[in-house]
């Protein structure tokens, strides 16, 4: 899709939505970013985002309730949404909608039918909306993502999750903490390290009886790929001991070996192929993820984690939640179509709906 491009010369100034853990962590992201100018910071509750711009040495950054508004009154020229997930798609459509460019946090929205009413408003808006999916802006997971291309034909990719953190708060209470908040991460670099989409998923979620989360905190997630290939998801958030990196242990096995990553350190390719000398990726986490929406904005390109480019990742959680609650095998498509319908419903715009209509396949409207 193409989008507004902002030419070179001055740096893009941006305001950043959201003053909680993850906004100060992007605050201080987009303070350190070349070619980006921090014009203020909004919360909900003004006081925090005060007292975020004051820690970060910044006491004189304008703030205020609403990051469009103050971004209009500043002369921004793009949001980066850190806010609450259910804050995702009000922010994000008013700021597309006031010709600003949005950098989001995952998920893209709370829900897979608001997720395509931002896509489609996107569409409408001709304003970049970018995900920042941001464990995929790893240096290796692209060397694992080079590893698989020279394995040949795929047959499996795996990863193994275990963890046991004590976060309290609302992740305790959720009915799916480890689908719903986490697994987007790995489901959306699968997607990435194998090139194919999800067309299918089967999954059983369970709480272990000494879990402290009230939801089911373990999974196990089998999609079929494109192509045939086969994703096999295994994690739990209650699994004391021997835990592995928060990016998982991955293995790719295809028909001239196998490559595996332990989440922390480069990973190793086992194959009888010549190994191919690449140059390492440049990006790295949330600072990645700027980087690369900067230079979408200076060069018109289409970024990775673009709006439609992001949606099957958090399709792929869904379909994987459904499977879980109902029992049996889920079509990514089946569960696209009904967020279509469901966004059609739910759409307040005219001109979103009127995008949203013409889609003639979901699928199709998400990978052109």
């Amino acid at each position: 899709m193409t989008h507004r491009t902002i030419a070179g010369g001055e740096p893009v100034r941006v305001v950043l939505a959201g003053a909680g853990s993850m906004g100060r962590a992007w605050l201080s992201t987009i303070i350190l970013a070349p070619d980006v100018e921090l014009a203020g910071v909004a919360d909900i509750d003004v006081g925090a985002a005060r007292s975020a711009v004051a820690e970060a040495g910044h006491p004189d950054l304008p703030v205020g309730a609403d990051a469009v508004a103050l971004a209009t009154a500043v002369g921004a020229d793009a949001v980066v949404d850190a806010t609450v997930p259910e804050a995702h798609h009000p922010v994000t459509t008013a700021a597309l909608f006031a010709g600003l460019a949005v950098l989001g946090e995952k998920p893209v929205a709370a829900t897979l039918a608001q997720a395509l009413s931002l896509a489609a408003a996107a569409e409408v808006t001709g304003e970049l909306f970018m995900v920042s999916q941001s464990r995929r802006w790893n240096p290796q997971l692209f060397a694992l993502q080079a590893m698989a291309g020279d394995l040949g034909a795929i047959g499996t990719l795996t990863t193994e999750f275990f963890r046991a953190p004590h976060f309290g708060g609302f992740r305790e209470e959720m009915d799916h903490p480890l689908l719903l908040d986490m697994a987007i991460h790995p489901f959306d670099s699968a997607r990435f390290v194998l090139g194919a989409e999800p067309v299918a998923a089967y999954c059983e979620a369970y709480n272990p009886p000494w879990s402290w989360y009230a939801g089911a905190a373990a999974a196990t997630a089998v999609f079929e790929m494109e192509g045939g290939v086969r994703y096999i998801y295994v994690g739990s958030w209650c699994s004391p001991g021997a835990e592995t990196s928060w990016n998982g242990v991955w293995r790719v096995s295809g028909e001239k070996g196998s490559a595996r990553w332990d989440g922390d350190t480069e990973p190793v390719l086992d194959a009888d192929v010549q190994p191919v000398t690449r140059t390492p990726a440049p990006y790295s986490g949330i600072a990645g993820a700027l980087q690369v929406f900067v230079d979408a904005l200076r060069t018109g390109a289409t970024p990775m984690g673009e709006v439609h480019e992001n949606v099957p990742s958090l399709a792929m959680v869904e379909a994987a939640v459904r499977s879980a609650d109902g029992g049996g095998r889920v079509l990514i498509d089946d569960v696209l179509q009904q967020a279509h319908e469901q966004a059609l419903r739910e759409e307040t715009r005219a001109d979103v709906r009127a995008a949203l209509a013409g889609w003639t396949s979901v699928r199709h409207a998400l990978t052109t």
